[in-house]
């Protein structure tokens, strides 16, 4: 058995016991509305006591989520912008969840190969068409509207030769918009007392731009592209966006 085998067991063997802790701890609990509105105040304290450190553990815990393709993407969006604030939760979540991205990225080229192509072919030929077509504008427009799941955009991407330079920026500049959208839902959120606060215009205006703005990006690219005269590519193919999806990864990968 080779070097390369060896580490790839190993990598295998500590990504999947990272996923088994995950659940085994029961840590999805952690990652629930319910769970940051009964901490929202000692959160708050903790990050007034100790911001740089706060938001440099909050970017680590999205890292490491969306590095394994964990569940709870879109949670954590809103959760830091409940304690963090606007500003710093869109600069952790957007650097976090890109890193996470090209981190999972990174592991898919690594280790699954031509595997994850024959597992996930059927939902796979569309994003390899649009890659060889369009290459980094094809990545943008999965990131900025979703239509695939995150964590599968990373898998697949990893399948592919584009470089994990552009893979980060790109995914970057695309999850951006859709960042901003939850960050925002999640400042209203955290400033919610009441049950009648779930009406106010503000709250309500911030998660009707959740559904609205897939819909509105999707409006927006289909209008550059009869500018640019780029084809439509696989995604104007699919019927509908997939339940999983998330903002930054993901929401989303989650969307990451």
């Amino acid at each position: 058995m080779n070097r390369k085998i060896l580490v790839k067991i190993l990598l295998v063997l500590v990504l999947a016991a990272a996923v088994i802790l995950f659940w085994a701890l029961g840590l999805s609990r952690y990652f629930s509305l319910e769970w940051v509105k009964e901490s929202h105040h000692a959160l708050v304290v903790l990050f007034r006591q100790h911001p740089a450190g706060v938001t440099a553990g909050y970017a680590g815990i999205y890292v490491v989520m969306a590095a394994l393709s964990l569940p709870g993407a879109a949670v954590m969006s809103l959760a830091g912008a409940v304690v963090l604030g606007f500003w710093p939760a869109l600069v952790a979540v957007s650097f976090a969840s890109s890193l996470g991205a090209t981190l999972a990225c990174a592991a898919s080229r690594f280790l699954l190969g031509d595997w994850v192509q024959r597992r996930f072919s059927g939902r796979l030929s569309a994003i390899n068409r649009g890659v060889e077509q369009e290459g980094a504008f094809y990545l943008f427009t999965l990131r900025l509207v979703p239509v695939f799941p995150f964590f599968l955009i990373n898998l697949a991407m990893g399948m592919t030769r584009m470089p994990l330079a552009r893979f980060y920026w790109v995914s970057q500049l695309g999850m951006l918009p859709g960042t901003a959208v939850y960050v925002n839902a999640g400042t209203q959120l955290g400033r919610l007392d009441s049950a009648a606060g779930i009406l106010s215009p503000a709250l309500l205006a911030s998660f009707a731009l959740l559904g609205i703005f897939p819909l509105a990006a999707k409006k927006a690219l289909d209008g550059f592209r009869k500018r640019t005269g780029r084809a439509a590519g696989a995604m104007d193919a699919t019927v509908a966006p997939d339940d999983s999806s998330q903002p930054a990864n993901t929401a989303r990968e989650g969307r990451e």
